[in-house]
Order: structure tokens, then sequence, then C-alpha cells
């Protein structure tokens, strides 16, 4: 094969089957699974996933792609165990392919570009993935697992949906073309909506958003424009949280604590 990498889909071809195979044994695929697999580009995931699941559902946005993937796994498309999907990921919908909640595993290396919009849109859709395992910007893989011990309105986010986990580094040189950074293998586990038993998704984001509003400014002074009839002060001071504390030192479980003072 030798199609020419498109920018304006941000692709960067894995050419490691190492690499490959690293990224489905994270996913802990079995032959029970249905996994649906982001932008399969060559095919170089997509060989391992069949050997280890009993179903790939494989979305891809480039329709050469689409032509050569059926080719290479004639006998899988034939047989259906390997699902071929011309589209966009971000407007994929798993009820269309009868996919409940936790009943598949989603995995990929997908365009830098997307990553945070990816993740909002499969973290929070009512049909959750069991697990999500991808290979993402290094950078962006450090700051989902805080490694400098500051959270994120990124950070935040995944983890009160689930557990992140930074599975391994990759050189840029693994890929073709080759990008400017390196990456890494990142998934997230035990996906559900238990963090919201007792509190709204949209209050808890609306004020995770208002507190990450001005990095410089304390999160009291950031929360207490958009929130102004709460008493602040007297609910940090009750939580034994400083006056003082910015958003990035805030942990879920503070966050959690002060969303329940909205209602």
């Amino acid at each position: 094969m030798n199609y020419r990498a498109k920018k304006t889909l941000g692709q960067n071809f894995l050419k490691s089957q190492a690499t490959a195979k690293s990224l489905v044994n994270a996913a802990h695929i079995t032959h029970t699974d249905t996994v649906v697999e982001v932008g399969p580009g060559t095919g170089v995931i997509t060989q391992f996933l069949l050997q280890n699941a009993e179903k790939v559902i494989a979305v891809e946005k480039d329709v050469r792609m689409i032509s050569y993937l059926r080719e290479k796994f004639s006998e899988e498309v034939v047989s259906k165990k390997l699902i071929l999907i011309h589209d966009d990921i971000l407007s994929f919908n798993p009820s269309a392919h009868s996919l409940g909640p936790r009943a598949y595993k989603l995995i990929g290396s997908i365009p830098y570009y997307i990553t945070g919009n990816f993740l909002r849109i499969f973290l929070s859709v009512v049909k959750q993935p069991k697990t999500i395992t991808l290979i993402i910007q290094k950078e962006v893989a450090e700051r989902i697992v805080v490694k400098n011990k500051k959270e994120s309105i990124l950070s935040i986010s995944i983890k009160a949906y689930g557990v992140p986990r930074y599975i391994q580094t990759l050189s840029r040189k693994l890929f073709s073309p080759e990008p400017k950074v390196d990456s890494a293998i990142v998934i997230i586990e035990n996906i559900s909506r238990a963090f919201f038993s007792d509190i709204s998704e949209e209050l808890f984001f609306k004020l995770v958003r208002t507190g990450f509003g001005s990095k410089r400014k304390k999160v009291i002074s950031n929360i207490k424009k958009q929130f102004p009839k709460i008493d602040w002060k007297k609910v940090f001071a009750r939580l034994h949280i400083s006056p003082n504390t910015r958003a990035e030192n805030l942990t879920l479980e503070q966050w959690h604590s002060l969303t329940k003072n909205l209602y």
C-alpha cells in the first residue's frame, strides 16, 4: 500500500506491529468482546483486534482506507467479523449498531486535534464504552493522568467517568509521516456514571469550567461571580479547603463536594 497521509484528517499511520500488539494487549481484548476501532487506517491494529475480539466495528473517515481494508480483510468482511463504516468517529452512534452501555470497547490511534472532543463525546454518551484505549499525544496523556500534579478540565472530566492509566511512551519514529511530538498509550477503565449518582453532571461541569475560567485567579474568585448567592468562604472552610486554592489543585472529590452546594 502506498497511500499518502492526508494532513486535513490528521493522519499519521502507525507502522509498528509491536506497538499495535501492545495497544491491543493493554485493552485486554478477549474473544467475547465487541470492539469499536477508531480510524483503522492501514489495518496494523485491526489485524490484532481480529485475532482477539469476537467482532470489530472499524470507523474510518478516509474512503481510500475503506477500499483498502475491504480488500485486505475480505474474509472477515464477508463473515461480518469486521464491519467497516465510512464515517467520522465523532458522529458515531452506538445505538445504531445495537451497542448497549459497557457492551463494547473503544480503541485506536486518533488524530491529535480531536482528542478532547472525542473523549468528551464518548465518556458522556448514554451508551458508554466499557474501556477506552488510545494512542494520543504524549503531552496530553501526561495531562490526563496528572504527571505534573496539576489537574486540568480535561483530567477532572475524565476522572469523573473513569480511571485513566498511562501505559507507555511511543517514539514519533513509529509513525508515517513522523509527527513533531511523541505519543503514548493511555487506557481509561471502570467507565460509568457512578460519580454522578447524587449530583448533576450539568452543574458539575458548569462549576468546573467556571473554576478554571481564569487560571491565575483563586478558584473561589472565579466561582463566586457565577454563583454569587452562595457563601463560598463558609463552604470552603467547612470542607477544609484553603480560600487561596487554585482550580488546578482541587481534587475530583473536592469538586464533587463543592457541586453539592449548588442545590
